[in-house]
């Protein structure tokens, strides 16, 4: 059992879900998050004032997949999310140690779904 977490950008929400979607991959969370990277964020004037923005509107999606779906869960988030370009974000695969439904108490591969 992996969780993998993804940052990607807001507008390719959509094109990523629909990957995922054809991969036979429904079960997700969403979260919006503010982060920098490479990109470093931008400076604009607000009445007559620098400001700079560093923290950049993310998307952040988490995933938790049994082995089987772990690389049709990966090449489907970089289908969708990929432009070519800095700030196309980032895919983290971590370890699950243990998954429980609470609505019936299954445990492992079996609550995952």
């Amino acid at each position: 059992m992996k969780l993998v977490i993804a940052y990607i950008q807001p507008e390719k929400l959509n094109s990523v879900k629909q990957e995922l979607y054809k991969r036979q991959i429904y079960k997700i969370s969403v979260t919006n998050s503010l982060g920098c990277g490479q990109q470093m964020g931008y400076t604009e004037v607000y009445r007559g004032v620098d400001i700079e923005v560093n923290l950049l509107k993310k998307v952040r999606i988490e995933i938790a997949v049994n082995e089987d779906f772990l690389k049709p869960t990966i090449d489907g988030i970089i289908a969708g999310a990929r432009t070519g370009e800095i700030g196309d974000g980032k895919i983290f695969v971590m370890p699950i140690e243990e998954c429980i439904r609470i609505r019936n108490g299954d445990t492992g591969h079996k609550a995952i779904g």
